[in-house]
């Protein structure tokens, strides 16, 4: 698939980051989308971006979908179809995803559980319903967003890291999966697993409005008590510093995390929509993917040591 132009592409989580760039650069080439997100806003801003630069006679539908209920992303698929009047989609991005969940002891078991649904039920669920309608395209591709952390189960000594890791592990076994599942079965459709790493994104920032928390500046005295001993735990002393100081130190966090990266969400589309023109199945993203995935696959066993994230 070298031209997107008058392809129709589904991209979920498309309302900020890398979804939103996606949509952004597809729309640039005349491709026509149908978006999802939880939060309307983001998605509305999207939707309006897109159609600024989209060449005339571009259709964009966008569409409110929480992608970890399947019933939700029963009735999204349902619009597109009519809203597009198409009985087929080329592109299907399954990028949707959320932060928290990080520890089985420490955290509540609904935050796990919703970030593991969001982040892997949502890429199944997504699959479910809309990979018939790749299947009955001319040509098709499935690209699922996994993570530096679906195949190194770790954000540093001290982080605990289990419900993101889990379900990008399982998006990228999946994923590889299906490769001689579609080589079988559906030939002209193929499938990418993208793994980026630092990648300039919100999720840090969208991840606590998801999970139904207020904005950082807002965090509860409890919720600070908790933040005061994980950043203990991960060598980060709070001693000495009021709750309105660790609010701001930690929305400054959030903020560098996506304005500091070494890879933009923009530039990690590009990566992204190169692959799937150069027919490629596994999207690594930065150099610390590349650097990280080779160092792992070559001393699997030392990857969760201290000296292994010293190197």
């Amino acid at each position: 698939m070298k031209d997107f132009s008058d392809k129709l592409a589904v991209i979920t989580g498309a309302g900020t980051g890398m979804g939103r760039e996606l949509a952004r650069q597809l729309a640039s080439e005349g491709c026509h989308l149908a978006i999802c997100d939880v939060l309307p806003q983001n998605m509305k801003e999207t939707k309006q971006a897109c159609e600024e630069i989209a060449p005339e006679g571009t259709r964009i539908s966008a569409h409110e979908c929480d992608v970890s209920d399947e019933a939700q992303v029963l009735a999204f698929r349902d619009a597109v179809l009519q809203e597009h009047a198409t009985d087929f989609v080329n592109l299907v991005f399954n990028n949707a995803g959320v932060g928290g969940g990080g520890s089985m002891l420490a955290d509540s078991r609904e935050e796990w559980d919703r970030t593991f649904a969001i982040c892997w039920s949502g890429v199944y669920y997504c699959t479910r319903a809309f990979l018939p309608l790749l299947v009955a395209s001319p040509e098709g591709y499935l690209v699922n967003t996994s993570s530096v952390n679906g195949f190194w189960a770790c954000l540093g000594p001290g982080i605990a890291h289990t419900a993101y890791s889990a379900a990008k592990f399982a998006v990228k076994g999946f994923t590889e999966a299906l490769l001689t599942d579609l080589r079988v079965n559906a030939p002209h459709v193929k499938a990418a697993v993208v793994m980026p790493g630092h990648v300039g994104t919100s999720i840090a920032i969208n991840s606590r409005i998801v999970h139904g928390k207020p904005g950082i500046e807002d965090m509860s005295a409890e919720e600070l008590a908790d933040a005061r001993k994980r950043m203990a735990r991960q060598g980060m002393p709070t001693e000495g510093a009021s709750d309105d100081q660790l609010r701001a130190a930690m929305k400054q966090r959030a903020e560098q995390f996506r304005d500091n990266a070494p890879v933009s969400a923009a530039q990690a589309a590009t990566i992204i929509l190169d692959g799937v023109r150069n027919e490629e199945w596994r999207i690594l993203i930065g150099e610390d993917a590349k650097a990280l995935d080779e160092r792992v696959r070559a001393n699997p066993e030392e990857a969760y040591e201290p000296s292994f994230i010293r190197r």
